[in-house]
């Protein structure tokens, strides 16, 4: 029987260079992790809870840390540790994955560039001591959770958020006193001033719009200049219009009265066929 162990890394914040971050958070998780005590006697193998036994950590022999480097014009210019905007405009990328024991794990090239082999010794000779620190610092920070936690005091992720600030996730519970809620809140009732009885009602200044209360005077339907003065233009062609009219139902009215008493007399292209149109008869039902 053997363990198995999964690893998923979640992304929180991405500004850039995340595969080294991926490989430090990644191999201090494995480093960190305990995994239950067992025993075997014979074929009988007994797993114990963290009650029975302490839980026993990984055996993990090398730490493989990556670095990773950007290249600007065709690899005249080295970048360690690249952010988001340095990463937009780098011409490539190189990523060495070594071990404090100055052992190479992988190395990884992408871009449109060719690194000649002096280029590649520098980044490796960089990356041995940044991978020295890197493992230190691990190291480190594991043996002060382990010191931590046997000691009893606080530890973990959760309690290394500071408290008491604006931006901090978490407040302490502090104690409020509810004894004279009740005393307080009829005090503020019996001071506050009665509510009025006047409602207020909608005033109404076009169809289809409404305020209430006081306030800024609603423009809705009000014209702007450029249309009032179109209406106003429109206003006048038809006054103007309607003198027309007028002018010509009084000529027409004058020109009916001179010709009254002359005969009409039609023409046969005006007279017009009359039709007559007769329900037809509906046929007799018959059984």
């Amino acid at each position: 029987q053997v363990w198995q162990i999964r690893l998923d890394l979640h992304l929180l914040n991405h500004d850039g260079n995340i595969i080294d971050a991926a490989s430090i958070a990644g191999i201090v998780a494995l480093c960190h992790f305990r995994r239950p005590d067992v025993s075997v006697q014979g074929e009988e193998v007994t797993v114990y809870t963290p009650e029975e036994r302490d839980p026993v950590p990984l055996s993990i022999h090398h730490m493989p840390i990556c670095v990773s480097f950007a290249f600007f014009q065709q690899g005249t210019y080295l970048l360690v540790d690249p952010s988001e905007r340095e990463e937009s405009v780098m011409d490539g990328l190189l990523v060495i994955a070594m071990n404090k024991h100055r052992e190479i794990c992988t190395i990884q090239s992408s871009g449109g560039i060719m690194l000649v082999k002096d280029q590649v010794l520098r980044c490796s000779k960089i990356t041995a001591v940044k991978v020295a620190e890197i493992t230190e610092l691990i190291q480190k920070a594991l043996e002060n959770d382990q010191k931590v936690r046997k000691e009893g005091g606080k530890f973990g992720f959760a309690e290394s958020i500071p408290n008491q600030k604006i931006t901090a996730f978490k407040m302490e519970s502090a104690a409020v006193d509810t004894n004279n809620v009740e005393e307080q809140a009829e005090e503020i009732i019996t001071k506050a001033d009665p509510p009025s009885e006047v409602f207020a009602k909608p005033i109404l200044h076009t169809p289809g719009t409404a305020q209430i209360g006081e306030g800024m005077e609603n423009s809705w339907g009000d014209l702007e200049e450029s249309e009032k003065e179109e209406a106003v233009e429109e206003e006048g062609e038809s006054e103007v219009t309607a003198f027309e009219c007028e002018k010509i139902e009084t000529e027409d009215t004058s020109t009916m009265r001179e010709t009254k008493d002359e005969p009409i007399v039609l023409s046969d292209s005006e007279e017009e066929e009359v039709v007559i149109l007769e329900p037809q008869e509906l046929p007799k039902k018959t059984r």
